[in-house]
């Protein structure tokens, strides 16, 4: 059977004949891809309209006609059969020699044409399902043993994923040695990914995994994919933490190149920031731009707070936005979010409502990064409903032959086993001890148990249902093995708790120093991260101090940098940040201090947890949580458990009413609410104690009153 992966094409009715074709030839086998690959050329992008690589026969590119002219199709035949050649010799894996040791094939499919013309044998020619069985059937290949590579090359899309410049290392043991063995390991994307880039749907597309399942990368593809497919469609990647922004030039301008031989056309494409303001070029951004070309009020990040409040005050200036408009002036072909977690459903009905019809949409969003529920509702609540009341956005079931809607990256090619499973345990409390008798320990937990199966956990003993106890690991599949084969575990994560905040700094600075001077990394594979992005300007600035005694450079992203800006520019610095600017970004060694603050507070535990599960995901090779005193040693307390499982989670899944009561603990409050909370909490206390004393009668507080608190105790008690 044939594996058909539909990218976007130009001539839709032919691509469609050509994949009822194979549906119907069940007896064939391989991999068909629709608009994919693109090859550059020194006259620019050349798309090959349709592939397909075969064990028994080779490669056969198709050339497809839409309508019914095919006069110089044999110039296309040549062109097409030296294009791939030339790109499948750049493979040294597929060249023995001078030889490609791989067939290539062309043929011609014109299934508009009535009656087929005279054709040249050399040239095939074919316009119906019998002519085109006939023509595959004279084919063979005799070296076949060249198969598998063939489809690694085609499925590899792009070495993306290798550092930005080749490591120097002279020590084979050293870090920077392991660290280039790992990127080597990575650099092509696996199949899953490789779909993502090139399925093509005409709607809205959703993509979904945990941190360093390759999101950000595949959207960056396939970003720069359709901008190749369709130079003149106007295309916006938007994203909500700033630092991305370079992040995504710099993928989609490489990705571009290598696939093209030229440079993007960046006023087609552009990379602009969710929320924007006045100001034009890098200052424009979606929703700015929404208001201005739809003529509604814009608001700033201050005047929305003002307007609506502290909890969700760009999803108001959203909702507003899409209210006030009378009708809705679209701007783009496509739109792709990234970090969709991060956004209310406003954003992306605005995003939504940006495009011109059939609403090309994909986001991609972290099931993970908000640990206690699915992040985002489905597409059917986001989008709502048409004027006939049907959902606007309905995802259909997958039908082989047709481009995914729903698509999910299982592998996590960033972190080891060891430190997701640590970052999942301490995140959710899975190890943390109750702070009462009758209560569970954990801060958090899905309200869907089946998302645990999503994100590459399985069971490993016990059920995954409430009030059961279960045991969940991860899978070699999920969590490939060379991602922590490469040190020991006690090198791969360390968890070390000091008696001083100058202790923990200066060992911080003396490690650094060591990385850079020793293990053969560079300033660009270490990031420090401060959990609370409050404190993080202050907290950082006494190891800034020492390395700079030392003579090496560092710098506070989106403080000594423009916000746009994560890595300098030189790779010659060494990043410290808050918890907000490091997500999407990732480094090879990663060292999270003061993680003592994200152990244990009366208000906004979850929040708390979340900065610390967000902060360990964000190593690809080796992972430091430091931190000051006896909440640290808590956490170090919790660490010890999760390695005493083997990096697996033993707990008792929690009940409805157990997750809402931690929902309702541990749930991020605004100041004003911890402030009433407070006071109540003291007036609460006050009355007790007057009660006790005998200053103040339950009389005195009234019968009506006393019997409703009664209730509500009752109540809380069932």
């Amino acid at each position: 059977m044939v594996t058909i992966i539909t990218g976007t094409t130009k001539k839709p009715a032919s691509s469609e004949m050509l994949k009822r074709f194979f549906h119907r030839h069940n007896e064939l086998d391989g991999y068909l891809y629709i608009g994919y690959p693109i090859i550059g050329t020194v006259e620019g992008a050349y798309p090959i309209d349709g592939l397909w690589i075969s064990p028994d026969i080779g490669l056969v590119a198709f050339n497809l006609i839409e309508g019914k002219k095919y006069e110089g199709y044999q110039e296309v035949q040549d062109d097409c059969a030296n294009k791939i050649e030339s790109k499948l010799k750049g493979y040294r894996e597929l060249v023995k020699r001078r030889k490609l040791c791989v067939e290539i094939n062309v043929i011609t499919f014109a299934p508009a044409l009535v009656h087929k013309p005279d054709w040249d044998e050399d040239y095939p020619l074919c316009v119906d399902d019998s002519d085109l069985k006939k023509q595959i059937d004279t084919l063979s290949w005799d070296n076949n043993d060249y198969y598998e590579k063939l489809v690694s090359v085609l499925q590899a899309i792009s070495t993306i994923r290798k550092g930005k410049k080749r490591r120097e290392t002279t020590d084979p043991e050293s870090r920077g040695t392991k660290l280039r063995n790992l990127e080597d390991s990575i650099a092509n994307l696996d199949n899953q990914q490789s779909r993502a880039v090139i399925e093509t749907v005409e709607g809205v597309q959703r993509i979904r995994g945990l941190a360093g399942s390759g999101k950000t990368i595949v959207l960056a593809l396939k970003a720069a994919y359709l901008h190749a497919q369709h130079p003149d469609w106007k295309i916006a990647v938007t994203f909500n933490t700033r630092s991305l922004k370079g992040q995504f030039r710099q993928l989609i301008n490489t990705f571009y190149i290598e696939q093209t031989s030229e440079e993007p056309d960046w006023e087609n494409l552009n990379i602009i920031h969710a929320w924007g303001a006045p100001g034009g070029g890098e200052r424009n951004g979606m929703y700015y731009m929404f208001c201005s070309v739809n003529n509604v009020e814009y608001y700033d990040f201050m005047a929305a707070k003002g307007k609506f409040g502290a909890n969700d005050p760009f999803g108001e200036a959203c909702n507003k936005a899409l209210s006030d408009a009378k009708e809705f002036s679209p701007q783009y072909d496509a739109v792709l979010v990234d970090e969709a977690q991060d956004f209310s459903p406003a954003f992306l009905r605005l995003c939504y409502e940006m495009l011109r019809s059939p609403k090309r949409l994909v986001y991609a969003y972290d099931e993970l990064q908000n640990l206690r529920s699915q992040s985002l509702p489905s597409p059917e609540e986001i989008f709502g409903l048409s004027e006939d009341g049907t959902p606007k956005v309905r995802f259909k079931p997958f039908e082989d032959g047709q481009p995914q809607q729903d698509i999910i990256l299982e592998k996590c090619y960033r972190n080891s086993r060891p430190a997701l499973v640590t970052a999942h345990a301490l995140g959710f409390g899975v190890y943390r001890k109750p702070p009462a008798p009758k209560e569970s320990g954990l801060v958090q937990m899905f309200d869907q148990s089946s998302l645990w199966h999503d994100i590459g956990y399985e069971v490993a003993d016990g059920s995954l249902k409430d009030g059961e106890k279960v045991v969940l690991k991860r899978t070699n599949q999920s969590s490939p093995v060379f991602l922590e084969n490469h040190s020991d575990i006690d090198d791969l994560i360390m968890v070390k708790s000091f008696k001083t905040k100058e202790e923990q700094d200066a060992w911080v600075a003396m490690e650094i120093k060591k990385n850079l001077n020793e293990d053969e990394l560079r300033p660009d594979d270490i990031i420090v991260i401060n959990p609370d992005p409050l404190t993080t300007k202050r907290m950082v600035a006494p190891i800034r101090s020492l390395l700079f005694q030392q003579g090496i450079q560092s710098h506070t992203a989106g403080v000594d940098t423009a916000p746009d800006i994560f890595f300098s520019e030189n790779n010659d610095s060494v990043a410290f940040t808050g918890i907000f600017r490091a997500k999407g970004n990732e480094a090879a060694m990663v060292y999270i201090i003061n993680a003592q603050t994200c152990f244990g507070s009366y208000f906004d535990l979850a929040k708390l947890r979340n900065q610390l599960f967000t902060a360990i995901t964000r190593s690809k090779a080796w992972v430091r949580v430091l931190g000051v005193g006896g909440q640290m040693d808590g956490l170090i307390a919790e660490y010890q458990e999760v390695k005493k499982h083997n990096f697996t989670l033993d707990f008792i899944y929690p009940t409805q009413s157990q997750r809402d009561h931690m929902n309702i603990v541990n749930r991020d409050m605004s100041e004003a609410e911890k402030a009433k909370i407070k006071r109540s909490k003291e007036n609460i206390a006050s009355l007790i104690k007057e009660l006790e004393s005998g200053s103040v009668f339950l009389e005195d507080i009234g019968e009506d009153k006393v019997e409703r608190l009664l209730s509500l105790l009752k109540s809380k008690e069932e």
